[in-house]
């Protein structure tokens, strides 16, 4: 079973002053909710099942897509208060049944071919984050990665700019990572887990140059609607 995490509980406060009825990821791009063509990219990576992670307006998501959705089997993971990035993947992979799962957030679309980040994962089964080279670091935080694919460290946003690799927010983690994880309850995956976490244990990293785009701020929804057309 190729098994999936969406993150999809975020309150996307920078979008609300285009998008505000609905939940981020239910934002219309090309005419369909974002969502529905993240989803879609998983069906066609032959995905079976995705466990949704909803918080903010969970009802719109859970009311439009029900329990499956072109072929894909659905599963939600409430939050009843928000639990950040890290919470959220920790409740979300309670609740999958593979002993892996590929993480994704929610608002940000990456045309990475999965067959390829399955494949590390058979090979090693350690945890990895998949890479992209983009024209600017600095919205985003660098990456360093060694010659043998592994994380050496992250630097900060303040450190960070002009040409590097990032993390594209795609991960494919063991399920029994969770109890690695900070005991509590609501924490920050990248800042309050990643960070320290690729100094004591191997963490790898995987490239594609794959489309990539995030929506969570006005612009960048806006080329959306453009770069995604044939998505939908």
């Amino acid at each position: 079973m190729r098994e999936a995490v969406v993150l999809a509980g975020g309150l996307g406060t920078r979008l609300r002053s285009v998008v505000s009825d609905v939940p981020k990821p239910m934002a219309p791009v090309a005419g369909r909710p974002f969502l529905e063509l993240l989803l879609g990219h998983l069906a066609r990576n032959g995905f079976d099942r995705v466990v949704l992670s909803v918080g903010h307006l969970a009802d719109a998501i859970g009311d439009h897509f029900g329990d499956a959705w072109r072929g894909l089997a659905l599963d939600y993971a409430r939050e009843d208060a928000p639990l950040g990035t890290g919470g959220a993947i920790r409740a979300a992979l309670a609740r999958c049944r593979a002993d892996h799962a590929h993480v994704f957030n929610g608002d940000t679309f990456l045309g990475v071919d999965c067959t390829r980040t399955e494949a590390l994962w058979a090979a090693h089964r350690l945890p990895l984050i998949v890479g992209r080279e983009v024209p600017d670091t600095a919205r985003y935080g660098r990456m360093e990665v060694d010659a043998d694919g592994r994380i050496l460290r992250f630097l900060e946003k303040a450190e960070a700019g002009g040409p590097g690799l990032i993390n594209a927010g795609c991960y494919v983690l063991p399920r029994d990572i969770a109890e690695d994880f900070p005991p509590q309850e609501r924490f920050s995956f990248e800042i309050d887990y990643l960070r320290e976490a690729v100094v004591r244990r191997r963490v790898l990293c995987l490239r594609t140059e794959g489309e990539f785009i995030d929506i969570g701020t006005p612009e960048d929804y806006a080329r959306a609607q453009i770069l995604l057309a044939s998505e939908a």
